[in-house]
């Protein structure tokens, strides 16, 4: 009996995929045509001769390093300039989920009338149209170059991604205890308070988390427009082609990344599976 039933599913799973095989076919076309029209659009160019010993001249200063700058301790050095990259991430992650929070309950249509999160998704879509180097400009003007213009770029940055994925979340949470709340006379206030956040507490955490490596990441990015950061210092010794500074700096970037990296998921895993 049990030997037919596994016989029984592994035809089922057959028929299945040969059922599939024309819904595969059509996205293996899909892919190939964008493909081809990519191709078409975009104008590849050789490299020239000047090109090429640029190209070597960028790898053998990237593996030859400054140890000086490298293990530079002032203010100057890749240590400080990785630490306030650090904090620029930190800021900026923590402004913008404050300023997120309230967005993300009122964008949620299981929390608040359909009318009034529909228009909160409205401005949550108008903070992500604007790119975050766009940002990084306007703040430059209002602050000046520095760090004050990368943090308050990256917590407006953060209140669009964050509320977006926030506002999934509790979408996605059990409605039998939100209900029950509702039948009891809570308050929007209370529903938020005793039926929300103890479910979403983690699962809020762990967002907060992929956005600081995120943040991380855009803190050496608007470093180019001058907000702040290693990002500065990189472009610098680019434009003034010294590579081996620009090695001692990607090697840092890269030690800071696995590293934040490798406690950021261990803490993910910690507060989705306890372990």
């Amino acid at each position: 009996m049990e030997v037919k039933n596994k016989n029984n599913s592994i035809v089922q799973m057959l028929e299945q995929e040969k059922s599939n095989k024309k819904y595969y076919i059509m996205i293996a076309v899909a892919v190939v045509a964008a493909l081809i029209w990519s191709m078409s659009v975009i104008e590849v160019k050789p490299l020239s001769k000047e090109g090429i010993v640029i190209a070597k001249n960028i790898f053998r200063g990237i593996f030859h390093p400054s140890m000086d700058f490298l293990f530079n301790f002032t203010r100057q050095g890749v240590p400080f300039l990785l630490l306030e990259t650090i904090a620029i991430a930190v800021l900026g992650t923590l402004f913008g989920s404050i300023l997120a929070l309230p967005l993300a309950f009122l964008s949620a249509t299981n929390i608040v009338p359909r009318p009034i999160a529909v228009v909160m998704r409205f401005i949550n879509m108008a903070i992500r149209t604007v790119p975050p180097f766009v940002y990084g400009l306007m703040f430059i003007r209002v602050t000046g170059p520095g760090a004050s213009a990368g943090v308050l770029t990256l917590a407006v940055v953060s209140i669009g991604m964050i509320a977006k994925m926030f506002t999934e979340t509790i979408e996605d949470l059990d409605q039998g205890i939100i209900e029950s709340m509702e039948a009891s006379g809570a308050s929007l206030f209370q529903k938020i308070r005793f039926g929300v956040i103890p479910q979403l507490k983690a699962d809020f955490l762990s967002l907060l988390l992929y956005r600081f490596d995120m943040n991380l990441r855009d803190a050496t990015i608007l470093g180019l427009v001058g907000a702040g950061g290693i990002g500065a210092p990189l472009i610098f010794a680019m434009n003034s082609y010294r590579w081996n500074q620009v090695g001692a700096i990607l090697i840092g970037l890269f030690l800071l990344i696995f590293v934040v990296e490798a406690i950021s998921s261990r803490i993910r895993r910690y507060l989705l599976h306890g372990k």
